[in-house]
């Protein structure tokens, strides 16, 4: 039974993402419209601030006036005067429909988190739209900015029944191909496929000069692995089932689970991609303030 979409965004959630918008906008507005601090080209901007000159910026913004008083190089950054347009790219296979103890399954809390998100976009009067995918792209929405998108879209995500494989790197390449201007992709998945291949449609997303957040959503269980004696575990798309001495496998196991989380945290950095691991026991709510804030500590 899909949940109504009042389970995603209740009224108390809404009050209470009002109240780090109002309590903390510039946290907000780093968010949107700081992430890598470049100009949108073709677009009107404005004086923000100095910072000195690093690898990978454009020599063509280097203040040669600063530079002639202090012999040192600094660029200078400026602020877009124009709405970021965001897309919520969410994971729909059948692995997300995994819960073991909590209250919301990966999709749910993908779909909650999403939610946030988007109230946030429209508030600040951002366009966001949504793309639904599993083997491939099968559902989406246009960007757009007025108070009725939020509705929209979650009416949408709540007539979603997760199901079939996932194919994370074709899903973003045809995110990539479809996406005519730069855009904010926010990625939702519990990435449970090879990375090689998901790296490299990151990169593509990146070279076409999308800034990109990849939020990492993993089952409680499975990022505590808190089974005892022998249990036996299905594989949610392929139905192979494993039966396995749980106590002699925890040790492996959580280690293994750490270089997963460790290869995608490296592998994000190197890209210029945010990735934030996250797992069903965090209330969304406050793993989104965490996000934001330690988002805007690093700009």
């Amino acid at each position: 039974m899909a949940r109504a979409v009042e389970e995603y965004l209740k009224p108390e959630v809404v009050r209470q993402i009002a109240r780090l918008d109002l309590r903390a906008q510039f946290i907000v507005r780093g968010f949107l419209q700081g992430l890598h601090a470049s100009p949108y080209q073709g677009f009107s901007v404005e004086f923000s601030e100095h910072r000195r000159y690093a690898a990978g910026d454009d020599p063509k913004d280097i203040d040669w006036l600063v530079y002639a008083k202090t012999d040192k190089h600094y660029v200078k950054k400026f602020e877009a005067e124009t709405n970021i347009t965001g897309y919520l790219v969410i994971d729909t296979s059948a692995s997300m429909a995994y819960t073991y103890r909590q209250q919301l399954t990966k999709l749910d809390y993908a779909i909650s988190l999403a939610a946030a998100l988007c109230w946030l976009m429209v508030h600040q009067q951002d366009p966001c739209g949504l793309m639904v995918f599993d083997e491939k792209l099968h559902a989406s929405l246009p960007a757009r900015s007025r108070r009725s998108q939020i509705g929209q879209v979650l009416s949408v995500l709540a007539k979603i029944r997760p199901s079939g494989k996932t194919d994370i790197a074709r899903s973003l390449v045809q995110v990539a191909a479809m996406l005519r201007h730069r855009s904010l992709v926010m990625v939702f998945s519990d990435l449970l496929t090879d990375p090689a291949p998901v790296r490299d449609a990151l990169l593509r997303l990146r070279h076409r000069g999308h800034d990109v957040i990849l939020f990492h959503i993993l089952d409680e269980a499975e990022v505590r692995f808190p089974f005892d004696g022998m249990v036996e575990f299905t594989e949610p798309e392929g139905g192979d089932k494993l039966v396995v001495d749980a106590d002699a496998a925890r040790r492996d196991y959580l280690a293994e689970l750490e270089s997963f989380r460790e290869d995608y945290r490296s592998m994000c950095f190197r890209a210029g991609v945010d990735y934030v691991p996250l797992d069903t026991s965090m209330q969304f709510d406050r793993a989104l303030t965490e996000y934001l804030v330690s988002r805007r500590t690093r700009f």
